[in-house]
């Protein structure tokens, strides 16, 4: 499975951005997908993960409510939309792919650590 995550840019705080990770590879559909986030001198973070077909979704406590994944019909492309953001979510972005890492109920927030798959990041930088 190989992974390109694009859609990052320059924006002011408050405007919205959705970036997409297409995965390509025979079985890349099968896969789960998941958004972390590495900002200056911090540890790479989870964002958001979305299940192999669409149907369930975790994203980080402090960022529910204004990032959300989401998979095309193909499953595919997968998306992180960002609304409402802000200088603190200037990072580089990362999507990462994995089998079964949403279990099928309760939440559950994986780490970075978990993942061997991932393509080059793209960044997000937010103005104030």
């Amino acid at each position: 499975v190989q992974l390109q995550a694009s859609g990052g840019g320059s924006v002011q705080a408050g405007a919205s951005l959705r970036l997409s990770c297409i995965t390509s590879g025979r079985t890349s559909s099968r896969y789960d997908i998941a958004w972390f986030r590495q900002g200056p001198g911090t540890e790479r973070e989870f964002v958001s993960a979305i299940n192999w077909n669409g149907d369930r979704t975790t994203t980080a406590p402090l960022l529910k409510g204004r990032f959300t994944s989401t998979r095309d019909n193909a499953g595919s492309v997968a998306f992180l939309q960002m609304n409402g953001l802000l200088p603190e979510d200037t990072a580089i972005y990362y999507c990462a792919a994995k089998e079964f890492v949403l279990p099928s109920r309760g939440n559950y927030y994986p780490r970075w650590t978990e993942f061997q798959i991932w393509g080059p990041g793209t960044l997000v930088t937010v103005s104030s």
